[in-house]
């Protein structure tokens, strides 16, 4: 039985912009990263803040205005797309409406050189690994959205690409689906070895697929890290905000040390990792789940007015106006009696709070 085989590679940008026209604002601005041999990078962010372009560059659809780029170790910064071993699965899944799925997986390896029995016996060991073993002789009109979508990655693995490129895959699917074929492209990349570049603007997806997670802002890297560093420690507010949601607060650093920020927020003083940041103004991003609700009067609490109270199955969604503005808090106490108007405090543990400069 023939297989599927790695043949992972090293992406590394070096400076990259890309303008399209004269005087445009960059779509890519001077981008600098470093994606190692088989991990699973996402790139993520808002519509417009060039991770599809960056994308793009690395399959060598779009060329870079300057800097360079290198796939293991090798300058393909001006190699067309057709030079380069790279694969790219497309939102639209983009198959062969006429082709069957065999056909389809087949497609790509009738110019590789292999003969037609060779290539075929690779596209049933891709379809075999995507799950749609037996499926060779449908045509796409009679899959699924999830099954044309493991096609499509089926195409792309049976050429053995140095990197994998994913432009939005899951888009098209219902959040159920989602979930699921998320967890398959991360298990046959896992399996596999692949250096995978999975671009997506669902901050969830990101986390649950991704090794590492590049966050664009504005054509350029926000913050570059783990999931869980993004999450825990963002580094400003666009990725406080963005990756998960946040409450975002004005607050006074007192004082400053051995790396431990005294912190004012209203009546509650803090102790925190200062993260570089001297006495002044900052700001204190703090998780909707990381607040916990306690009684009016105890000490460290933001004493506070219930004005919403919405259960969404698995907790509570809480909105809470304050004297330093509104906070959203989410508690899986769904049966805690809470109702609008009631005074309440908000309180902040010692892990969740994170500062961030102003």
């Amino acid at each position: 039985m023939v297989e599927i085989r790695s043949n992972a590679a090293s992406v590394e940008f070096r400076g990259v912009t890309k303008i399209y026209g004269r005087g445009k604002t960059p779509a890519v601005d001077n981008v600098s990263l470093h994606i190692e041999a088989g991990t699973l990078v996402t790139l993520l962010g808002p519509s417009g803040c060039g991770k599809t372009t960056t994308l793009r560059m690395i399959a060598g659809l779009e060329l870079p205005t300057d800097g360079t780029i290198l796939i293991g170790g090798k300058d393909v910064t001006r190699l067309p797309a057709t030079d380069r071993d790279v694969s790219m699965v497309f939102q639209s899944y983009a198959l062969f409406p006429h082709m069957t799925v065999m056909e389809n997986v087949e497609y790509g390896l009738k110019f590789s050189g292999l003969s037609k029995a060779r290539a075929a016996e690779k596209a049933r060991a891709g379809l075999e690994l995507v799950g749609l073993t037996g499926f060779g002789d449908r045509l796409p009109s009679q899959l699924s959205g999830g099954q044309q979508q493991r096609v499509a990655v089926a195409r792309a693995l049976v050429l053995e690409p140095q990197v994998l490129l994913f432009d939005e895959p899951l888009s098209n699917l219902d959040a159920k689906l989602r979930r699921h074929v998320r967890g398959e492209i991360r298990d046959i990349q896992q399996k596999l070895g692949l250096t995978v570049v999975y671009v997506t603007h669902d901050q969830e997806e990101a986390l649950a697929v991704s090794d590492r997670i590049v966050v664009m802002s504005n054509a350029r890297i926000a913050q570059e890290g783990t999931p869980r560093d993004l999450y825990d420690w963002p580094a400003n507010a666009f990725v406080a905000d963005f990756v998960g949601e946040a409450n975002l607060f004005d607050c006074e650093i007192v004082s400053v040390d051995g790396g431990q920020a005294s912190v004012r927020l209203g009546p509650v003083s803090l102790a925190l990792p200062a993260r570089e940041l001297g006495p002044g103004a900052a700001k204190l991003a703090v998780r909707p789940d990381r607040l916990v609700l306690n009684a009016q009067g105890v000490a460290n609490t933001l004493p506070g007015t219930v004005r919403k109270v919405t259960y969404v199955g698995r907790h509570l969604e809480l909105a809470i106006e304050t004297g330093v503005g509104n906070v959203f808090l989410v508690s899986r106490d769904v049966d805690a009696p809470i109702a609008e108007n009631d005074a309440i405090g908000v309180g902040f543990p010692q892990r969740g709070p994170v500062l961030i400069p102003a």
